[in-house]
């Protein structure tokens, strides 16, 4: 699974053999069932997550038992608890396997080895970085402004695949909304077509 992981590092920025060399030798592939935890709420996170296949999604739990998806991870994507990673303070999220998965593990230490060796790898995680916050943005936006039908079908715009391989529990999550909601409006969505 790590050839996944080369081919999205070729299509993002030019490496030289011997930097590819060095970025896999620091890498470590791990396979994750699916309901397998990656990272548990008070553990620290201690790697950056490439996915190569499969899907995971982070997420928190309410005093309630209530589960708030922040975020789903499928192919080609990053994952991790960003606050942990950068301040080793205990992660507020967990992060399990939606599907089976297998992602590449960068240690924290190996992932900034890597920024300063590696400049074009730096100016890819900047760029990814920017784009993360900006869709992060949009989705606060969303989240704030849509009702619950247009953001249904916002998700379903942005995510057409997703949609067919996350539980709908699990969208509704991700929404903010309940599951019976989720139901009523993917009724009224599907009326209208």
């Amino acid at each position: 699974m790590y050839e996944v992981f080369q081919k999205y590092l070729d299509g993002k920025i030019v490496l030289s053999q011997e930097q590819s060399e060095r970025i896999r030798s620091l890498s470590v592939v791990k396979k994750l069932r699916k309901h397998q935890y990656l990272l548990q709420e008070g553990d620290i996170c201690k790697y950056h997550a490439f996915v190569a296949k499969g899907c995971l999604r982070s997420y928190s739990v309410d005093s309630n038992g209530m589960e708030h998806t922040v975020k789903f991870a499928v192919e080609n994507w990053w994952i991790g608890d960003r606050d942990s990673l950068m301040s080793g303070e205990p992660a507020k999220l967990n992060i399990d396997a939606v599907e089976d998965t297998e992602v590449v593990l960068l240690s924290t230490q190996n992932f900034d080895l890597i920024c300063k060796q590696i400049p074009a790898f730096n100016d890819m995680v900047n760029n990814l970085l920017q784009s993360a916050y900006n869709a992060s943005q949009k989705r606060i936006l969303a989240n704030i402004s849509l009702s619950a039908i247009e953001k249904y079908e916002h998700f379903l715009q942005r995510y057409p695949d997703l949609a067919l391989r996350i539980p709908q529990g699990m969208i509704a999550s991700y929404l903010g909304m309940s599951p019976e909601t989720l139901s009523r409006v993917r009724n009224q969505v599907m009326a209208r077509q």
